[in-house]
C-alpha cells in the first residue's frame, strides 16, 4: 500500500520538472529580449554627452528598434509555424550578440541605428517563438504559472537593463563597454538555450494531462484566414494603447520627475525599476487570478484603470516627490495583474493551429506603440510638457481597456456558441 501511495505521489514530478525546465528557459529568453529593449535607453545621458543628440533624436532610435521589431514580428510568426520556434529562438539571440557589438563599436548616428536594427531583428520573433514553446510543451494545467513566469521574467529584463547598462557605463567611465557586456550577456543566453535545447523542441507536444484538454485539431484553411477575426486586430489595439502607456513610463518617467519635482536624477532613474518589480510582484498574484476567472477582461479592465488612476494623480504635480516616485512604480502592480489575464485571453481568441502567426500579429501592436509613443512623448519632454508624460500614460491605458472589453465579449460569445455553430 505504502507503494502504490508513493506511485501516486511521485507520478506528476517528472512532467513538473519538464514544465519548470521550459518555463525557466523562456523566462531566460524573454528577459533577454527585454533586456534589448534597453540596450541604449541607459545610456542616454552619456549619448548625450558625447554627441549632442537631443531626446527625440534618441526616442528615433526606439522608433526604429520597433518598427524592425514590429514587422519582423508579424512576419516571424509565419516563419514559426513553419519551420518551428527553437531554431527561430537561436538566430534572435544570435542578433542581439550582434547589436551589443555594434553598438559598442558606433562612431555616430549611423551606428546606433544600425546597432537598433539587428536589436529589432533579434526582438521580433520572442513572442511568436515564446508562447508556440509554453502552449506546446507545458500542462494546459501550469500554462498561467507559465505565462506568468513568461511577464514576470520579461519585466526584470527591464528591470535590469538600467541598473547593468548604466552601472557598468559609469563604473568603467564607458558607454561601449556597457554595450560590449550587454553582448556578452546574450552570448551567455544563447549557449544556455543550446544547451538545454532538448526542453525547447516545440515539434515535441506535451499531453494534455490530468484535467487538461487536448487542443482541437486544426481546420486546415488560408494561412492568412485569422486575419479575418476581429478579436486578433482588438487584441492588435490593447497591445498598441497599452505599450504607448508603458513607453511614456520606461522612457521618460525619470527625467520628467526630476523636472516636476525637482528630485535628482539619480533618484528618479530608479523609477523604472521600481514600476518593472512592481509588476513583476503583481504577475505573481495574476497568475493565479487568471485559472479562477472566466471573464479575464474585467481582471485587465480593474487593474488598468486603477494603474491609470495613479498615473493622473501624479500628472497633478501635488503630490511630494517621493510619494511621486512610489504612486508611479505601484502602478505597475496593476500592470502586472493583468498580464497573465491578457496573454490567456489572446489564447482563447486565437484559432486552433494559428499560434505563431496570431501571436506575431498581435505582438506586433506592441512594437507600434513603442515606435510611436516614443519620439511622440520624447517630444512633449523636449518642449518642457512633463505632466503630459503621465496624463498621456493615463489615456492610454483608458483606451487598452476598451479594446481588451471588446475581446472579452467576442471570446464569451464564441464560447456561448452551440458546438459545430459557424462563427
Amino acid at each position: 500500500m505504502p507503494t502504490i501511495a508513493a506511485m501516486t505521489t511521485s507520478a506528476p514530478l517528472p512532467a513538473l520538472r519538464q514544465d519548470a525546465r521550459t518555463i525557466g528557459l523562456i523566462g531566460l529568453a524573454h528577459g533577454s529580449s527585454h533586456f534589448f529593449h534597453m540596450l541604449l535607453p541607459p545610456l542616454f545621458p552619456f549619448l548625450i554627452a558625447e554627441f549632442g543628440y537631443s531626446y527625440s533624436q534618441l526616442g528615433l532610435l526606439l522608433s526604429v528598434f520597433f518598427v524592425v521589431s514590429g514587422v519582423g514580428q508579424a512576419l516571424s510568426g509565419f516563419l514559426v509555424d513553419r519551420v518551428g520556434a527553437r531554431p527561430v529562438l537561436f538566430g534572435a539571440l544570435g542578433s542581439f550578440v550582434a547589436s551589443g557589438l555594434v553598438a559598442g563599436s558606433a562612431s555616430g548616428y549611423p551606428g546606433l541605428v544600425l546597432a537598433a536594427v539587428l536589436a529589432g531583428l533579434g526582438n521580433a520573433p520572442f513572442h511568436p517563438v515564446d508562447f508556440t514553446i509554453l502552449n506546446k510543451r507545458v500542462s494546459p494545467q501550469r500554462l498561467g504559472h507559465g505565462f506568468a513566469v513568461h511577464g514576470i521574467s520579461g519585466n526584470l529584463g527591464w528591470a535590469t537593463a538600467p541598473v547593468f547598462m548604466a552601472g557598468i557605463a559609469t563604473a568603467t567611465g564607458s558607454w561601449r563597454v556597457a554595450c560590449l557586456s550587454g553582448a556578452a550577456l546574450a552570448l551567455l543566453v544563447l549557449a544556455t538555450m543550446v544547451w538545454h535545447r532538448d526542453a525547447l523542441d516545440d515539434r515535441q507536444a506535451v499531453a494534455a494531462g490530468p484535467g487538461g484538454k487536448a487542443a482541437p485539431a486544426a481546420v486546415p484553411e488560408h494561412p492568412l484566414a485569422f486575419l479575418r477575426l476581429p478579436s486578433v486586430w482588438l487584441c492588435f489595439s490593447f497591445f498598441f494603447w497599452s505599450t504607448c502607456s508603458l513607453s511614456a513610463i520606461q522612457s521618460f518617467a525619470s527625467p520628467a520627475l526630476q523636472q516636476m519635482y525637482a528630485m535628482p536624477l539619480s533618484l528618479t532613474a530608479m523609477v523604472v525599476t521600481g514600476y518593472m518589480l512592481c509588476s513583476a510582484a503583481g504577475m505573481v498574484v495574476g497568475g493565479f487570478i487568471v485559472g479562477r476567472v472566466v471573464r479575464l477582461e474585467k481582471t485587465i479592465s480593474a487593474c488598468l484603470l486603477a494603474s491609470a488612476a495613479l498615473l493622473a494623480l501624479v500628472a497633478l504635480g501635488w503630490l511630494p516627490g517621493a510619494a511621486a516616485l512610489a504612486l508611479v512604480a505601484l502602478a505597475g502592480a496593476g500592470i502586472g495583474i493583468a498580464g497573465p489575464s491578457r496573454d490567456m485571453l489572446i489564447k482563447r481568441a486565437a484559432p486552433p493551429g494559428a499560434t505563431g502567426r496570431v501571436y506575431g500579429t498581435v505582438y506586433s501592436g506592441l512594437d507600434l506603440g513603442f515606435a510611436v509613443a516614443a519620439p511622440l512623448f520624447g517630444a512633449l519632454l523636449d518642449r518642457g510638457q512633463t505632466a503630459a508624460i503621465f496624463y498621456g500614460s493615463a489615456l492610454a491605458l483608458v483606451l487598452g481597456v476598451a479594446s481588451a472589453g471588446l475581446v472579452g465579449a467576442g471570446v464569451a460569445a464564441r464560447a456561448a456558441r452551440p458546438v459545430g455553430a459557424s462563427a
